[in-house]
C-alpha cells in the first residue's frame, strides 16, 4: 500500500481544511488508517483512526468535537476533516494504514506510512 496525504496549508484560527490520504491497493478497504501529527521539537502523536468497519472511529481527546475522519473505498481515500482550528493544531500530519483493520492509536501498530503534509494555524 501506498499512501499519499494532501490538503495542509495555512490558516487562521478558528479556520478549517480537510485532509487526504490516498492510498493504492486493492485491499484498502480493509485496512484501518491514522492520522498522526508532529509538531517541531515535539514527538509524533495519535489525532484520529478509522477501522474497516463502518462506525470504528478513534479521537485523541484534544481534537475530539473538532476534527472528524472519514472514509470512501470508493476512492481509496481517507479524510480529516478539521474544524476550530488552533494554533496548537501546528504540525505535519502523517497518515498510516494497518492491514490488521484496526484503528489503533499507537504509530507503532501501522505498517505504512505516506508523506506529511504541513498545516500552519496562525494566531
Amino acid at each position: 500500500v501506498q499512501l499519499q496525504a494532501s490538503g495542509g496549508g495555512l490558516v487562521q484560527t478558528g479556520g478549517s481544511l480537510r485532509l487526504s490520504c490516498a492510498a493504492s491497493g486493492r485491499t484498502f478497504s480493509r485496512y484501518a488508517v491514522g492520522w498522526f501529527r508532529q509538531a517541531p521539537g515535539k514527538e509524533r502523536e495519535f489525532v484520529a483512526a478509522i477501522g474497516w468497519r463502518v462506525g470504528g472511529t478513534v479521537y485523541q481527546d484534544s481534537v475530539k468535537g473538532r476534527f472528524t475522519i472519514s472514509r470512501d473505498n470508493t476512492q481509496n481515500t481517507v479524510y480529516l476533516q478539521m474544524n476550530s482550528l488552533k494554533p496548537e493544531d501546528t504540525a505535519v500530519y502523517y497518515c498510516a494504514a494497518d492491514s490488521a483493520g484496526i484503528p489503533y492509536n499507537s504509530g507503532s501498530r501501522y505498517d505504512y506510512w505516506g508523506q506529511g503534509t504541513q498545516v500552519t494555524v496562525s494566531s
